[in-house]
């Protein structure tokens, strides 16, 4: 190791292959300057950084003279003392940052302090003419940054500030950009099921994966398939909210279960709940019942008919989401004639648009019970029939784990 300086600069040379001079200048040390491989004149000089040209990592390190680097056993010890100092400037800039939009201020500032941290400083507004006006307020280079915003109505809006806050950090040199989304807007439309219509689910996921995301966390998406909207490069988590359910229902005293779905595509959701049910908590011989359901346009039912045995028995209606309640106050009624004991309903996303916070509180159900994923109102504070439940354990227990590299496989379980 050669410690070299002229009058205003001081050099390093390390003894690697491929070794590149590098310069400090004593009016400004933290500008590198690269030289070229001229020998400059030997002198004790203050070593303002090292640098490790195989890992390439950057350290800071304490005033040095060259003749402390006579053995090999001291040139290790101070080695080892760079790779320390390294690992700590290595952590600060991968640290985590968590922001919000207007979605769910009140949701990120649990998770928030589930985890330990602020919330991050951002302005997140409106222009005079309504236009979204993003900004960040801290520094975000080099960090993994998590971005907590549900598309939740009013969806076009949220959905908006959610892309501009990812361009925004995207931008600022954030190392990675995790977006979790509680509730996935424009999830319903996944396919087409008549002529002349557009997938919104996959052309959100494709305005998400142009400004730059990295990953995406969500709870209960409407269908699984729509992981498959985005590419193998952004990787998804479809975390499942009926765990929160199952810790709830398992401590209620249910007599002869049945769990229900609304409809035949939320078979595999209820018969998950079901085998959760009966994994973590004894209720004996848990049953599952499909209500069939024929549509005469989208929000309105025609029909329903019942598979299954539901007599004497307590029923949970598991589904999704909850939008006017229509469906699920009628799949009710229809449980009530065919002689259920007591009705209960589990959804993750509580949209209750229109009149179905009433619908729901004027229902022949005993209880319904949602999580936050969306933000509340005082009138679904006020309705008797409805219970809140939190995500953000589960979110959070996510985060971290996906942070720290870790498995998030039980979180399925």
């Amino acid at each position: 190791m050669l410690l070299s300086a002229s009058r205003k600069a001081f050099v390093l040379s390390l003894p690697v292959a491929g070794a590149t001079f590098f310069a400090v200048n004593q009016s400004n040390p933290d500008a590198f300057t690269g030289l070229k491989s001229s020998t400059l004149k030997a002198a004790p000089a203050k070593l303002f950084a090292g640098l490790d040209f195989q890992s390439q990592k950057v350290a800071t390190c304490d005033a040095v003279d060259p003749e402390k680097f006579g053995t090999k056993g001291e040139e290790d010890q101070q080695m080892s003392e760079q790779e320390a100092k390294a690992y700590k400037i290595r952590k600060h800039n991968g640290g985590m940052k968590i922001f919000s939009g207007n979605g769910n201020m009140s949701l990120a500032a649990e998770i928030s302090k589930l985890l330990g941290l602020n919330l991050g400083k951002a302005t997140v507004g409106r222009f005079a003419d309504g236009e979204v006006n993003v900004m960040v307020h801290e520094n975000v280079r080099g960090k993994d940054v998590y971005v907590i915003q549900p598309t939740c109505p009013p969806v076009n809006e949220n959905l908006m500030e959610l892309l501009l806050m990812v361009s925004t950090l995207r931008r600022a040199s954030a190392r990675r950009i995790t977006v979790v989304l509680p509730y996935y807007g424009y999830a319903r439309q996944d396919r087409k099921m008549q002529a002349r219509v557009p997938i919104s689910a996959a052309d959100v996921a494709r305005l998400l994966e142009a400004m730059g995301i990295d990953r995406v966390v969500a709870v209960d998406l409407h269908c699984g398939q729509i992981q498959g909207f985005f590419g193998p490069r952004v990787p998804v988590d479809n975390l499942d909210g009926g765990i929160v359910g199952i810790n709830y229902f398992g401590d209620k005293d249910l007599h002869n279960p049945v769990i229900v779905s609304p409809d035949a595509g939320g078979v595999y959701r209820a018969k998950k709940f079901k085998e959760g049910l009966s994994s973590k908590f004894d209720l004996g011989d848990i049953g599952l019942a499909m209500i069939i359901k024929q549509r005469a346009r989208a929000g309105t039912v025609d029909s329903m008919d019942l598979v299954g045995d539901v007599s004497g028995c307590d029923c949970v209606i598991v589904d999704d989401m909850i939008d006017t309640a229509g469906t699920l106050c009628k799949a009710a009624d229809v449980l009530h004639d065919k002689g259920a004991r007591r009705v209960f309903a589990f959804a993750s996303h509580a949209l209750l648009s229109g009149p179905g916070n009433d619908r729901i509180a004027n229902s022949s159900m005993e209880e319904c019970v949602v999580l936050n994923t969306i933000p509340t109102t005082p009138q679904r504070q006020a309705n008797e029939k409805l219970t809140e439940l939190s995500v953000a354990p589960l979110l959070a227990q996510a985060i971290f784990n996906i942070h720290a590299k870790k498995s998030i496989s039980a979180l399925f379980k």
